[in-house]
């Protein structure tokens, strides 16, 4: 009996240790930043605003950090969603957001469940003004 009940937590913890070593861990706000982020927003290509302005990151700053985010994920202006990179997540997506402001004057925080929460209902609301602006062409 007692194997049995050896063997029953060991199959119970071992999918969740097998888990724990093979998921991914999410890269940083500066990782994301330097991957993907910087070809634009270190020089201020189309307009990107430039990691360091800190005139123009006030501007962002003051719009918040949620709306910030969520309109950069859908994609605004030249920008693709999520920066053009697919596979990043919007956690990953979020600290780049946040790093950059931070490195830009802002004091934002690497987004918590409550932050993640807010961007996704901002990305709600965008994708929804999206769909009501007329076609440009």
């Amino acid at each position: 009996m007692k194997q049995f009940f050896v063997t029953l937590l060991w199959c119970s913890v071992l999918p969740a240790a097998v888990h724990a070593q093979t998921a991914p861990a999410l890269k940083s706000g500066e990782q994301v930043y330097r991957e993907t982020c910087m070809a634009c927003h270190g020089p201020g290509l189309a307009n990107a605003p430039r990691v360091g302005d800190k005139k123009v990151w006030a501007k962002l700053n003051a719009e918040g950090q949620a709306m910030v985010t969520a309109h950069g994920w859908v994609g605004m202006r030249a920008m693709p969603p999520k920066g053009g990179r697919k596979d990043l997540s919007l956690e990953e997506f979020a600290r780049a957001v946040a790093w950059m402001a931070r490195g830009s004057g802002g004091n934002w925080q690497d987004p918590d469940a409550r932050m993640l929460e807010r961007i996704r209902g901002e990305e709600v609301k965008r994708i929804e003004q999206l769909k009501k602006a007329p076609a440009k062409g």
